[in-house]
Order: C-alpha cells, then structure tokens, then sequence
C-alpha cells in the first residue's frame, strides 16, 4: 500500500510502505474509511518540532476492522470503529480514572495516513458502532477520534458548567470544537480570540457569543472588559504557545479553571505569578478514549456536527495540497478519503 511519510520541513510524500499486519495478539487491522491532517502534525512538517528520519504521519482515523489478534474479544471483524489518537488497554489504574492517554501500555499513532492501519491494544482502543453509519456522517465521528475529543476535555478540564463565561483562546480546529463542547455543556457565554473570518463565522455557529480580535496585553484587557473586570470562569487554552498560555492565565478570574491541550511548544510559566493568579491549572493529551462512546452517540444522534471544521475534502494521494492548504491557513481542517 501507500502511505504518508515527512523527510522533513515541507517535504511530505504518499509513497509505499508495508501493509500493516497483526504483530501482536491484541491488534486490529482496519481500513480506513477516512483520516484527516491534524493541527499537531503542522509542528514536524514545518519543521519547528525536528524528525530524525523520515516520519510516517496520521493520527486520527475511523474505518472496517479486517482483521482481529487471538486475544481480540470485543472487536469483530466487518464492524465500523472510531480509535483515540493514544492507544489504551482501558484496564489499567490509570484508565479506570479516566485518563486512557497516559495508559500504562499508551502507544501514540503516527500511521493513519494510509488506507490501512494496525491498532494496538484493540479492546481498549476502539469503539465499535451498532451498525454501519451513513456516509454523510464520517466527517463527524472521524472528529471524535482527537479534535471533538480534545475539545472536549479542554471544557471538562476547564469546568465549564451551565451559566457559565467561558473563553476559548484559539480558532483552530481544536478551539472551535471547544466551543461547540462548552455549548453543549451550558456555557451561557463563549468568547473566542481569533482573526480570522471564516473560523469567526463557524465559531459563532458553534455557540461563541463574542469575538475577540486582540491579543496579549490588549486581548486580556479586552476579556476582563467584557466579564465585568473579573475574567472568564473557564478558560480552553487550545494553541500551545506561550503568548497563548499567558493570554489564557491572565484572562481568568481568580478561582477560575485554566485548560490546556495545545501541544506546547516553549512555554514557560512564571512561578511567582502563578501563585498569584490563583487559578486552577489542568490539560495535557486528551482522554479521548474516557469520552468516545457519548461522542459518537451525540452524532448518531445528529445532536452535533463537528464534522464542518472540515473544510477541505481531498483524496489521499493530495495529501501534500492538504498539508499546504493547513500551513498557509487556506484550510481549517483537511479531511483525506483513502
């Protein structure tokens, strides 16, 4: 088969690589029915967080499982399942509180970009619907496998509750799915920092009640200005950097909850003005396993549509357009069909 390999900044290519096979007793191999371009993956491919050797890439995924290891007792072949973007035996400590992307047996995808794909620890990493799913529906429950995931445990982490003012720092597709998850959680209003029109347009879709355009000094004067002086009760750090934490960190009142899911890329925090913001702090790689099953039972439902933070549809074989189309913010999201 073929699949999607980086040598290096910019260089990305759709080139052969061995079909994935059972290694291990517990694995499953499905087909892909789509996978997508990750925000995450824009770090390597332009070259801010360095590969050794050339990478295979893709980490979000949703398909047919073909094949099962003997150890295999919940996934069955010819069945549609959704995987999390960090592998998880669901058993362990860890796991059963919830935090299924620190597993003790946590293997991180990289191979998705590809037609076929080998699961590790399938029991615990895959969620397998009833029946088949239309087809208009993958868009969405792809989401689920990270980025709905991810924005979703940005509003848990953050405590958002009904009634609440929440913030969202970020109008990736990360920080949009967080502010469709903060509406579903009840968020009464939904700030979101972003500059861009079209992410300004689907966020207010989503549920934002107000953009803010500024930034730094300037953006945080502006939050407290629109939250009576005080700042956000919840506020979704979706970005990673560090004028992002900072901005996320200051906008907060005191006793509020701070979210961080950005991958961070130097972000450093001041200890001293830590204390003094007096903000709760939680984040790191989503559990995207702990919320898998009511995510995809929203959109069986058609509850959500997180699916439209696609907002480039190509076939596998343009993936190099895709990853362009990201890098030059031409794209929110690329969805890829194998």
């Amino acid at each position: 088969m073929q699949g999607t390999v980086l040598y290096g900044p910019r260089d990305i290519r759709f080139e052969d690589r061995p079909e994935p096979k059972i290694t291990k007793p517990t694995d499953a191999v499905i087909r892909l029915s789509a996978t997508c371009i990750c925000g995450s993956d824009l770090w390597s491919y332009r070259g801010i967080q360095s590969i050794a050797q050339p990478t295979p890439m893709g980490h979000e995924y949703c398909g047919i499982v073909e094949e099962v290891g003997k150890e295999v007792r919940n996934i069955k072949p010819g069945q549609f399942v959704v995987g999390s973007f960090a592998t998880s035996d669901n058993t362990c400590v860890i796991c059963r509180d919830g935090y299924q992307s620190s597993c003790v047996q946590r293997e991180f995808m990289s191979e998705a970009q590809a037609p076929y794909l080998r699961v590790p620890s399938a029991d615990g990493t895959l969620v397998s619907t009833k029946d088949l799913p239309p087809k208009e529906l993958l868009p969405s429950l792809l989401a689920t496998s990270d980025v709905l995931g991810t924005g979703w445990f940005a509003a848990d982490a953050a405590n958002v509750k009904p009634g609440k003012a929440v913030l969202v720092v970020g109008d990736g597709a990360v920080g949009l799915l967080g502010v469709l998850s903060a509406r579903q959680m009840g968020a009464e209003r939904i700030i979101v920092v972003s500059r861009h029109a079209s992410r300004q347009k689907l966020a207010r879709e989503f549920g934002a009640t107000d953009i803010v355009t500024e930034r730094g000094d300037d953006g945080v004067a502006r939050i407290k200005e629109l939250t009576n002086g005080i700042g956000g009760d919840s506020v979704l750090e979706c970005v990673g950097t560090q004028e992002s934490m900072m901005q996320a960190i200051q906008s907060t009142r005191p006793g509020g909850y701070v979210s961080y899911v950005g991958v961070p890329h130097g972000v450093e925090l001041n200890g001293e003005q830590l204390f003094f913001a007096q903000v709760h702090l939680h984040g790191g790689p989503a559990p995207v396993r702990r919320y898998l099953p009511e995510l995809i039972k929203l959109v069986l439902n058609e509850k959500i549509n997180p699916g439209k933070v696609f907002d480039l549809t190509l076939p596998i074989n343009q993936l190099a357009e895709g990853y362009r189309a990201m890098d030059e913010r031409r794209a929110i999201k690329t969805l890829l069909r194998p």
